[in-house]
């Protein structure tokens, strides 16, 4: 059955940047749970971490149809990069995975996956944890959260109202600016 989401798509595959036990992607396909965790696996670990996010059906008990993510792709890989290489190095990791989808992701897909492994469990779980944080906080991805009635851009942090997505064939760049002014 093919989507009734508009496609959004602007590379195929994946963006990737790597280097030894750290990867960072974007990537429009459906991302895969075990793919991750292959690329943090160690003998020397004792503890694997993974954090799936995932679109959920409500927010404020309405309706969601769809999330759709956005960046600017050159700089959120670099910026994943540096959020991995930082979060790798204060909690001595042995490796680190993240993977972020872009473009629509129905309710139930993962939109991020991100993976690390530590010889203790104590140092993964704080890891991955902030490691999130920090990718919701830094990284030049935008959300636009769908209902039935309408889209918001939602701040990439729970439970901020977001600002409702305006149809930019009716309004100009400078009205739109200018409305974001006055807010």
């Amino acid at each position: 059955m093919a989507s009734s989401y508009p496609t959004t798509a602007q590379f195929p595959g994946v963006q990737a940047l790597t280097e030894p036990n750290i990867h960072v992607a974007l990537t429009y396909a459906p991302l895969s749970s075990q793919s991750t965790l292959d690329l943090v696996k160690s003998p020397s670990a004792g503890a694997i971490v993974l954090f799936a996010g995932t679109t959920r059906a409500t927010f404020l008990d309405r309706p969601i149809t769809h999330l759709a993510y956005s960046a600017y792709v050159p700089l959120a890989l670099r910026t994943l990069h540096s959020v991995a290489r930082a979060t790798k190095t204060a909690h001595s990791l042995i490796a680190i995975a993240i993977t972020h989808r872009l473009g629509v992701v129905p309710i139930g897909e993962e939109s991020v996956l991100i993976a690390v492994s530590s010889p203790h469990r104590k140092a993964a779980w704080l890891a991955g944890e902030e490691c999130l944080e920090k990718v919701k906080e830094r990284v030049e991805i935008w959300k636009e959260e769908w209902f039935e009635d309408g889209g918001v851009w939602r701040a990439n942090r729970d439970g901020v109202a977001g600002v409702k997505v305006v149809d930019t064939q009716e309004k100009t760049s400078e009205e739109m600016v200018g409305e974001r002014a006055v807010k």
